[in-house]
């Protein structure tokens, strides 16, 4: 990825937020290297480099700042600037590292050479996969050291590292500070209860929180989510042990703070990583703003209305049975359909007030008698037709290269049409560009008479084009019809106009 280094100059300079995360500026004098908005005294412009990741400026011999700390940045979007396989990688690596194979096994999922991914990972990041990932992970337990109350031990383990060993050593190369000095210098005083920690996550503005908070208030499943006073809290599963977050925006910061509880620490980076996924932390907004606003139909309504993101979901399959749920039906309806089914077929749990269940996996809704909360046969048996494919690994939600194949398989199920694949594409795999032209409420806001037609005039909005959807809904003709058509999904027919 090449840099503008007249931008890059420009933005260190002025400090400006929408440019953090998106390059690191190493000081040749001290070799540290920096976030743009980095409060430090400003080197001369002879005394530094631009790194368009964080990884590069590592792979350099740079040690991350410690004062504006680089691991807390927004992550870098792994569609900027990037060919469709280095994107690809980097969103298996956000998922598991490099824990399945090496590189190896990450060049044979994305169906290249292993020493093609490294000349990619070299050409656009300035590092290899492996640096990429290594950086992840001492960038996360920077964060664990400094915010959390964990012992080392738990740490290394929460981060990735396979010993305490390992991790004091690459703690100690990357920062020249072991973990113990780092944490006598960290800002985090306050010890929390056990099991719970609190985080503060980056983004770059502008950030539409209300718009988050209205979309996911209006289909927050009861007992599993909720929305209350500014905040989202739900309860989460992970291989075998559950808990809670909750999520609320920092008013001081461009940040949201977190709040997890949950017993096993080795699941923090799972959950952080899928909770920057859920609420589209690491969204362009500037790469995106220059092909939506160059739109008339757009360009208004984002100005008065800037920074909606695309909301992702905490899972996958959960969210594919709210939708299937939603078909032809209001979003209220489906909502109430969803806590019926939580409250027959989902765990309950020790509760954090209203969040009482789990939301029942694959494996109970194989064989459940969905039509007793009163859905109609067709679609209790989309369901069950669905859940046995993902029970069985036909349909998976983590690790996905192939958008296109991944619609098409959700599709090969009876009842399950093309609005509900890419709708979640859209936000159970965070892909930018998915788009469900078949949509009654796109096609009203744009004036179209078919999903043809309106794919035509979507071309211009490419990669962008679930953002548009996104605006294109909160500008629908009535608040009663945008509710209805926002989850109504195609069960094998197109929704009628």
């Amino acid at each position: 990825m090449k840099l503008d280094l007249q931008v890059c100059s420009r933005a260190r300079l002025s400090r400006d937020p929408r440019f953090d995360g998106k390059f690191f500026i190493g000081v040749r004098g001290s070799r540290v290297y920096c976030r743009s908005i980095c409060p430090a005294p400003t080197a001369k412009e002879e005394n530094c480099r631009y790194f368009a990741t964080a990884a590069a400026a590592a792979e350099a011999g740079y040690r991350p700042c410690l004062r504006c700390r680089p691991e807390c940045s927004p992550g870098t979007p792994a569609w900027l600037g990037t060919s469709n396989t280095v994107s690809r990688a980097l969103r298996l690596i956000s998922e598991s590292g490099l824990e399945d194979g090496g590189v190896e096994g990450l060049a044979d999922r994305l169906g290249v050479g292993s020493r093609h991914l490294r000349r990619l990972f070299l050409q656009h990041l300035g590092a290899t996969p492996i640096a990429v990932a290594q950086t992840r992970r001492l960038h996360f337990a920077k964060k664990l050291i400094d915010e959390t109350s964990l012992p080392m031990n738990q740490i290394a383990v929460a981060s990735g590292f396979g010993c305490v060993r390992r991790f004091n050593a690459g703690i100690l190369q990357a920062f020249h500070r072991t973990p113990t000095q780092i944490r006598h210098l960290a800002r985090q005083k306050t010890l929390e209860p056990e099991n719970q920690y609190v985080f503060r996550l980056q983004f770059r503005p502008p950030y539409n929180w209300k718009g988050m908070l209205d979309f996911l208030e209006a289909r927050a499943t009861p007992g599993v989510e909720a929305v209350e006073l500014g905040m989202y809290r739900r309860s989460i599963a992970w291989e075998g042990s559950y808990g809670f977050m909750e999520v609320s925006h920092d008013d001081d910061h461009d940040a949201l703070n977190v709040r997890v509880q949950f017993g096993n620490p080795r699941a923090l980076f799972f959950i952080i990583e899928r909770i920057r996924a859920m609420f589209d932390l690491n969204a362009d907004w500037g790469a995106m703003l220059r092909t939506l606003n160059a739109d008339a139909e757009l360009a208004g309504r984002i100005e008065s209305n800037p920074g909606l993101r695309v909301p992702g979901c905490w899972n996958g399959f959960e969210l594919a049975v709210r939708a299937i749920l939603g078909q032809q039906i209001t979003v209220r309806g489906a909502t109430t359909l969803a806590g019926r089914l939580v409250d027959k077929f989902g765990q309950r749990i020790c509760g954090l007030g209203s969040l009482t269940h789990l939301f029942p996996p694959p494996d109970v809704l194989v064989e459940a008698k969905l039509e007793t909360i009163g859905l109609p046969s067709a679609r209790a048996e989309t369901i069950r037709k669905f859940a046995r494919a993902a029970a069985c690994g036909q349909v998976r939600f983590d690790g996905i290269v192939d958008f296109e194949a991944f619609r098409n398989c959700l599709c090969e199920i009876p009842g399950i049409g093309a609005w509900t694949a890419n709708y979640v594409a859209m936000r159970a795999l965070g892909e930018p560009d998915a788009f469900p032209s078949t949509d009654i409420g796109l096609m009203r806001a744009m004036r179209m008479r078919s999903a043809r037609e309106l794919e035509r005039r979507a071309e211009v909005w490419r990669p962008w084009r679930a953002y548009a959807a996104m605006y294109l809904w909160s500008m629908g003709p009535s608040s009663v019809s945008k509710q209805r058509v926002i989850d109504q999904v195609s069960s094998g027919i197109q929704p009628a106009v």
